[in-house]
């Protein structure tokens, strides 16, 4: 009998352990499932002619992967109709979270707000989507940038001249606010402005036509204000053609190598450092956050054409052959020997000198 008993205890006890280990098994399934459920972000890129966007993927790619997110890359090639079908695509895979660096400002409302309907997070990235009410919309002062580089021309032809300016796409919002920085500085100049373009898409090509087409009304002139670096090239290579590349102020943004090794060259004035990298950190960190629901501090605003919508602004830094050292370089955008790649050695010395003597 005390045998029976105490194999109906064992029996019992054994029966316990299994029951808990299954409970447990599955307790730590579970954990494991939750732990697996990655945060999954998309982000849509107008395309990647312009060289910055590459920079900017990578950092914001890195971010978010390092925060525990996947990032789904789509690349619209410059169309604002294939941007919309890929965000309609991001919609169906269920993302979390979608940032936009728009083709259009104008075109992505209706599909953005088809995501906001779904529940996923909506950020634009560099470029305002007009009335779209996303959440949160993260940029360099696009009004600052304009500024900045009318100023160069206002200091560099001070006793007044001929400007050509060649801005970049008219559906592209920071276009607008950079004119409007632009407009602000140069109304009270003794500059004329004899003549203005748009980039469609920000084709470089479009600053060789219009550089060539301003001077075919006269060669006499004294500064070409670019929207970026890239259209920079092409207005270069035509003053180069027309022997005018050193002579003639040039300004851009976006620090790209090639207008950095033209700054230490002589060929171009100055260019706009945008902390590209501190913006796409921001903007996965900012996703990542407002997909968990962590308090963000979302305190300023902008208008999107139809309401107000949270904004993050950082600010830009006019970059010349003065501070490009400082700001570019040991800041780490660019490396020092390939900004300096064609300089002379006895140029690099001679700078280097000035450099220790200023300190």
């Amino acid at each position: 009998m005390r045998k029976i008993r105490c194999l109906a205890m064992l029996s019992a006890a054994i029966l316990v352990m299994l029951l808990y280990g299954c409970d447990h098994h599955k307790e730590a399934a579970e954990e494991t499932n939750i732990a697996e459920e990655k945060i999954q972000i998309g982000l849509s890129f107008d395309s990647f002619v312009i060289e910055r966007w590459q920079r900017d993927r990578d950092i914001f790619v890195s971010t978010a992967q390092d925060l525990g997110a996947e990032v789904n890359v789509q690349n619209a090639n410059g169309n604002y109709k294939e941007q919309i079908s890929q965000i309609e695509y991001l919609i169906e895979k269920k993302m979390d979270a979608i940032v936009i660096i728009t083709a259009d400002s104008d075109a992505l409302s209706d599909v953005l707000k088809k995501a906001k309907e779904a529940g996923i997070v909506t950020i634009a990235y560099d470029r305002l989507v007009r009335n779209a009410d996303v959440d949160l919309y993260l940029s360099i002062d696009s009004e600052e940038v304009g500024r900045l580089m009318a100023e160069t021309l206002v200091e560099e032809v001070p006793e007044g001249g001929n400007i050509v300016i060649i801005y970049g796409s008219p559906v592209d919002h920071n276009v607008t606010l950079m004119e409007k920085g632009v407009q602000e500085v140069l109304e009270d100049s003794s500059l004329h402005v004899i003549y203005t373009a748009y980039a469609d898409n920000w084709l470089a090509e479009e600053a060789f036509h219009a550089v060539n087409s301003a001077l075919a009304i006269t060669e006499e002139i004294d500064g070409v204000l670019c929207g970026n670096d890239d259209l920079a090239s092409q207005a270069f290579r035509a003053l180069s053609e027309n022997r005018l590349a050193g002579k003639v102020v040039l300004t851009g943004q976006d620090a790209e190598l090639a207008a950095c090794q033209r700054i230490v060259e002589g060929t171009q004035t100055m260019t706009v450092y945008k902390q590209v990298d501190k913006l796409a950190k921001l903007a996965a960190e900012y996703a990542v956050k407002m997909v968990r629901g962590e308090e963000v501090d979302l305190s300023a605003t902008v208008y999107d054409g139809s309401q107000d919508v949270p904004y993050v602004k950082l600010e830009a830094i006019a970059v010349t052959k003065d501070n490009i050292d400082e700001v570019i370089i040991k800041g780490g955008f660019q490396q020092k020997e390939d900004v300096y790649l064609n300089v002379p050695q006895e140029q690099k010395d001679s700078r280097e000198s000035k450099s220790l003597s200023n300190k």
